[in-house]
């Protein structure tokens, strides 16, 4: 049904419709910088080469090695996850080594949850890390079920920046049955 997948640029007419779905909503996950430019071919494959080399590269101004996923159906799509390899102290607080996002449509269809424990059975067969940290606002039920769904214990809930709550969850990662990332 799903499928986690590198970012591809033959994913842009999909990823467009989902990008418009989105409503200019920040999209987790995804790993967009406000200058990206994915509305044309060009810009978009642009930003999916950053993405494939964003797990090589040295942190620079908090952003630290990633490796980035696509959920998709086919052709279709559906969302992206993301796993940070190591937390810097912002990310520490706030940020969590793990973020996703499904496009509007798909929600509901269990894709973030799907997604979430393949990334931790892949983590799980490489041994490292031990545990993982999510962290999503504290209003966001439905993250807040997956996180659970996939195990996370609720460490804290914290103000963040924004005057906002956000929750904070660890996640034991040496409890998945080995796989993939």
């Amino acid at each position: 049904m799903f499928e986690l997948v590198v970012p591809d640029a033959s994913f842009y007419p999909s990823f467009a419709e989902s990008h418009r779905e989105w409503g200019g909503a920040h999209q987790d996950g995804a790993g967009l910088l406000p200058d990206d430019d994915i509305t044309s071919p060009e810009g978009f494959a642009a930003w999916v080469r950053r993405l494939a080399g964003a797990e090589g590269v040295a942190e620079v101004g908090g952003i630290v090695p990633c490796s980035y996923r696509w959920i998709t159906g086919g052709q279709r799509y559906v969302g992206a996850i993301a796993f940070r390899h190591y937390l810097t102290p912002a990310l520490l607080n706030s940020g969590g080594h793990i973020g996703y996002g499904v496009r509007p449509s798909d929600r509901g269809r269990g894709a973030a949850s799907w997604a979430l424990h393949e990334v931790c059975a892949g983590l799980a067969a490489q041994g490292e890390p031990d545990r993982v940290l999510l962290t999503c606002d504290d209003a966001n039920t439905a993250s807040a079920k997956t996180i659970e769904r996939c195990g996370g214990l609720l460490e804290d809930v914290r103000m963040g920046g924004n005057g906002r709550y956000f929750r904070r969850y660890w996640i034991d990662v040496a409890r998945f049955e080995p796989g993939g990332l």
